[in-house]
């Protein structure tokens, strides 16, 4: 099979072999991981099936046939001592969870052993990735000088991911083309995760920004290309993540933002943080974030604890 789960050799056996003998073959391992079309999710899963079979001392893939919800207990038991956080624990449980519902829908496996397993709590309350004020958003907006070619690329970048909450794989994926007309007014074509896409209304602000980009950039008539593209060599390729991280990162630090825990997705948390703040309606901030729940979405509600709502500002003596 060209996917194959991924090699363990060289880790510490640490359960006996006696617990893994005269097993039957589990062919359907390799067709899940093939299934996982997303390539962070990919690397994310190959990285967390590694660790518990590094633990379980699995070396071929039929060993999962007896794998018990001992084991993966004894799994999370150990990544805790590790100090491991809740949110990577419950990742790695989810992602051998994933491979033996899809091993029991084909028969494989009878049960799925990771049913059952407790997972650390989801922490409640605000997200931790810190949201931009106003003023620091303002400022980063106008961060890029206009009178370069890269200035004006990122100036469109950053209204794009600030009134438009896109994750920044999203924002890479952008062609010429997904800038189009819906009922007269000029859209975005998002590509989303699971390969969702959904039509954002294209605000002003970063309408006329990508405007002055494309027509300094010189590749708006074409509508296969990437939208935003590296300013100093014409490739024709787009720009990739870990550039729009660095992009991001470099002008918060020209307009002095220092937050701890800054990212490109704290542009993304600004962006629904400010559409909730400002009553736009939570269903729709789902599904103009792309979220798949909407309790993901309330995590960036923080309208409870706004400062200037505070009883501190009622009182008076």
């Amino acid at each position: 099979m060209a996917e194959q789960l991924p090699s363990v050799a060289g880790s510490a056996r640490k359960l006996t072999a006696a617990e893994f003998h005269q097993l039957a073959a589990v062919p359907a391992e390799a067709e899940w991981f093939a299934k996982l079309d997303n390539p962070r999710t990919r690397r994310a899963y190959r990285a967390d099936l590694q660790d518990f079979m590094g633990f379980a001392g699995i070396a071929r893939p039929e060993e999962f046939r007896i794998v018990t919800r001992g084991h993966v207990l004894a799994w999370r038991a150990t990544m805790e001592e590790r100090a491991l956080s809740g949110a990577t624990i419950r990742r790695k449980l989810a992602a051998l969870s994933s491979l033996f519902e899809y091993l029991c829908e084909k028969n494989a496996v009878e049960t799925n052993p990771v049913k059952g397993a407790k997972r650390p709590r989801v922490e409640s309350g605000e997200g931790k990735t810190p949201a931009l004020g106003d003023h620091q958003a303002r400022a980063l907006l106008d961060a890029p000088d206009p009178a370069t070619l890269k200035g004006k690329r990122d100036r469109a970048l950053l209204s794009v991911l600030l009134y438009h909450g896109l994750r920044r794989e999203e924002l890479c994926l952008l062609k010429v083309r997904d800038i189009h007309s819906r009922r007269g007014v000029p859209h975005l074509r998002v590509h989303g995760k699971g390969d969702k896409l959904r039509n954002l209304p294209l605000h002003p602000g970063s309408a006329e920004r990508i405007h002055l980009y494309l027509e300094a950039a010189g590749h708006g008539d074409a509508p296969a290309a990437p939208l935003f593209q590296p300013a100093r060599r014409k490739t024709g390729a787009g720009l990739t993540a870990d550039g729009v991280y660095k992009t991001v990162l470099a002008y918060a630090a020209q307009a002095r933002i220092d937050l701890q825990g800054f990212g490109v997705h704290s542009l993304r948390a600004t962006a629904a943080t400010n559409a909730l703040e400002h009553e736009a309606d939570i269903a729709k901030v789902q599904e103009w974030m792309g979220h798949a729940n909407i309790a993901t979405t309330r995590i960036y509600d923080r309208r409870k604890s706004r400062p200037e709502d505070s009883p501190t500002f009622k009182v008076a003596y």
